[in-house]
């Protein structure tokens, strides 16, 4: 594989996500991320006028990106006076059990719902009856928009277009032919399709050919699996390109193989193990959405909607790329929880308070 300079990419310093006032973007057309997206400096609320309950529900936590998110919603919640309760569906294929944890947000003792879907429209009908009573906020990954009050989210068709990108910048349409085997995460998530459309889309334009795609649960365990498959069966991979865990393990298994030097890996989302990856040159790149802000933004925007005060129905941070050519000056603010929180799963309301 062709290793190119990556000092001679632009660094970009990240802003600092002060605590109330967040410099975002939102789309001219809410819920629709193909409309244009301008700059908003967002200014937070500084307090929820009561101590509002909220039903949070994750796909999972098996990867620390999502535990990056409860770290924003635990720091907001507190910061504002507010609690919550969290349940998560233990994977993308559990539809069914994330369905049956949305009903029961529709009790009396939640004032709003904070959803990270595992289906861009599997829980519709139920979105639909439950934004009957309370507010609905989607976070994070992509829903169809019947039902939504509000949006904290990105594009994340950008997300998979960055990582083509790159690799377009490195290999240029009309250079040497480089071979790339994709893991865009399970089959039938909501983000996934959009993931792929920007990454090919992107890819089209360099001189990579994609060579094998392999779908599967974001665990660490099935990305190990998918990985060697690929390894084993592939003659010739200069890159791996995919999720965040995929990364992860694919950093392992190339200095178990003696591989480090001859495949490239790039992650399609920040996580603290590609963070680390990126600063020792074990992984060339992955984008941050900043998903700590994306968590305080989701609860942010919750209370609002509670207290009917929402002006801004849909916002996001704007993507990095982040390298090793930036890696410390974008750093791990917004993006990546303390690596010592561990998951919180109930904030009760005498916890609710400045941290």
């Amino acid at each position: 594989m062709i290793r190119l300079c990556l000092g001679l990419l632009l660094a970009i310093t990240a802003p600092a996500w002060a605590e109330n006032r967040w410099p975002l973007v939102a789309p001219d057309r809410p819920f629709d991320d193909d409309s244009p997206l301008t700059t908003v400096e967002y200014l937070a609320l500084d307090r929820a006028s009561e101590p509002w309950r909220l039903c949070i529900l994750y796909p999972h936590l098996k990867d620390a990106y999502w535990l990056s998110v409860n770290y924003g919603m635990v720091e907001e919640a507190r910061r504002l006076g507010v609690s919550f309760d969290l349940f998560e569906a233990g994977g993308y294929p559990n539809l069914e059990r994330q369905r049956e944890q949305l009903a029961a947000c529709a009790d009396e003792d939640f004032d709003a719902v904070i959803l990270g879907t595992v289906s861009y429209d599997g829980l519709t009908p139920e979105v639909e009856r439950i934004a009957a009573l309370k507010p609905v906020i989607a976070a994070v990954n992509d829903i169809e928009d019947r039902g939504i009050t509000a949006k904290a989210s990105v594009p994340w068709r950008e997300m998979g277009a960055a990582a083509g990108r790159f690799i377009a910048g490195l290999h240029p349409s009309g250079s040497a032919s480089v071979n790339v085997a994709w893991f865009p995460g399970p089959a039938g998530a909501g983000w996934v399709p959009f993931v792929e459309e920007g990454f090919r889309a992107e890819l089209a334009k360099s001189s990579a050919r994609l060579v094998t795609t392999k779908y599967g649960d974001t665990g660490l365990e099935q990305q190990v699996l998918l990985v060697e498959e690929v390894l084993d069966t592939q003659q010739q991979v200069d890159y791996l390109i995919g999720s965040g865990p995929m990364a992860e393990a694919a950093v392992s298994i190339l200095r178990a193989r003696g591989m480090t030097a001859d495949v490239g890996v790039v992650s399609t989302y920040l996580s603290h193990a590609v963070y680390r990856g990126i600063t020792r040159d074990r992984i060339l790149a992955a984008p941050t959405d900043f998903p700590v802000v994306q968590g305080r933004l989701a609860v942010e925007m919750a209370v609002r909607a509670i207290e009917g005060r929402l002006t801004v129905a849909h916002a996001g941070p704007r993507i990095e790329i982040v390298t090793s050519g930036n890696v410390q000056s974008i750093g791990t603010e917004g993006s990546l929880a303390p690596a010592s929180f561990v998951p919180i799963f109930a904030l009760p309301s005498g916890d609710a308070g400045p941290p």
